[in-house]
Order: C-alpha cells, then sequence, then structure tokens
C-alpha cells in the first residue's frame, strides 16, 4: 500500500499566508497568534496619529485603522484575548483617550506590554488593559497637556486645557493604583526635565508607583493571558 502524502501546502493555504504576511506589513498586527490560544496582537508604535496626518517619514499608528481592529477583536469568536505592545513617544489626545477607551470595553481578556517608552498620551493606553505589564529598561513620561502651534489666550483655552487634563487623569487613575493626587505632582514636577514640567519613570518605578501592575515581558503578559482565557471557559 502507499501511504506517501503529499505535505506541500495548497493554494489556499499559500494565499492565506500571503494575506497574513500582507496584513501584518500594512497594520503591524498580527490577527491570531498560533499558540493554544487565539491572540490578536495589537502594536502601538511611533506617534499616535489623529486628525492630522503626521508628517512622512515618522512611525505612526493611526487611530482609524486601530478602532475596526478594536471591533473585529471583541466580535469575533476565534479572537479569545488582546495583547498590546507599546513603543510610542504619545501624539493626539483625544485620539489616544479613545483607543484605551475601547481596548478598556473589551469583553475579553486583555494586557498591555510597555517596551522602549510608553510616554504621553500613551500612558492611558498603557493602563487600558485589565493587565498591565512593563519591561525594566522601558521608561513613561508623565507631564501635563501639550499643544503647538497657535493657542488663543482667553479663559476659555485655558479651561479646555484643563478638562482634558482632568480626563486624562481620570482615565488613568481609573485603571491603574495611581492616586490623583500622586500623578498630578509627578506631572507637574519641574525638577527633572530640561525643557518641561513632568516625571520620567523607569520600568521598576512605573511598577512602584502604581502606574504599571508589574515587571514582566512577553512570556509574562502571554502566561497571564492564557491563564485568564483558561480561567473563565
Amino acid at each position: 500500500m502507499n501511504n506517501w502524502k503529499d505535505d506541500r501546502p495548497t493554494d489556499a493555504e499559500v494565499e492565506q499566508e500571503k494575506l497574513e504576511k500582507e496584513y501584518l506589513m500594512d497594520t503591524g498586527t498580527v490577527q491570531r497568534t498560533k499558540g493554544r490560544h487565539g491572540i490578536h496582537c495589537l502594536t502601538v508604535v511611533g506617534q499616535i496619529e489623529g486628525h492630522v496626518a503626521a508628517p512622512q517619514g515618522q512611525k505612526t499608528t493611526k487611530y482609524e485603522h486601530v478602532i475596526p481592529q478594536l471591533v473585529d477583536i471583541e466580535e469575533d469568536p476565534e479572537i479569545e484575548g488582546l495583547l498590546v505592545i507599546l513603543n510610542t513617544v504619545g501624539g493626539d489626545v483625544e485620539a489616544g483617550l479613545a483607543l484605551a477607551e475601547l481596548i478598556s470595553g473589551l469583553t475579553k481578556p486583555s494586557a498591555t506590554l510597555v517596551l522602549g517608552g510608553g510616554h504621553s498620551i500613551g500612558i492611558p493606553l498603557a493602563v487600558s488593559a485589565r493587565r498591565s505589564f512593563i519591561v525594566p529598561t522601558a521608561t513613561m513620561t508623565l507631564h501635563p497637556v501639550r499643544h503647538s502651534g497657535l493657542v488663543l489666550g482667553v479663559p476659555q483655552t485655558m479651561r479646555y486645557f484643563e478638562q482634558m487634563q482632568e480626563r486624562i487623569t481620570s482615565f488613568v487613575c481609573g485603571h491603574s493604583k495611581m492616586e490623583p493626587e500622586r500623578f498630578t505632582t509627578l506631572m507637574m514636577h519641574t525638577g527633572e526635565l530640561v525643557m518641561d514640567v513632568g516625571t520620567v519613570l523607569d520600568g521598576e518605578r512605573a511598577v512602584q508607583e502604581g502606574l504599571i501592575d508589574e515587571l514582566g515581558s512577553l512570556g509574562d503578559a502571554l502566561r497571564y493571558l492564557y491563564r485568564e482565557i483558561e480561567q473563565g471557559a
């Protein structure tokens, strides 16, 4: 009896692999990992781009690309959890806060992992998942809301900035162990940044301050997601 089997991939498998590679190149995300559970990997890198396009040559995360991905993660029964990997300088405040709200509203297990940096509006994103991780060498910069370009020096403008800052502080402290007073103190610190007020936290200090849940890397974040998925089954 001839038991020979053709192990070459079929045309459909080749096409699927090609589509997955194109999706990865276009969006920087993996729809479903190939481990024992289907984890969607979402990357937030460079500048978070909002209503205005960033200059050419800058690495950006476009919020209009991320929003439909988050909707798909919530709806797709084959996706069991979300891993968000961050290395961002910040960017558009409203766009970043909108994405953070969407991530926090997912009903599936979620985790964030800060690599390199999770600065500015990247901080709400870093704390938006059910569990947050940071590597020891990563840093997070806390500073007040800033605006580039022409600003009208009227009370209404100042109140707008105050309200935006209150929204950010409320979200961050509502999704971490940091108290609002401590967050504001670090944000308004004047002795650390040369050209600005604020504080830079490394991974260990971010955990000590209660901003991030724990020190860890990729394996730790995946183990947490697997455990949450299996406990919920």
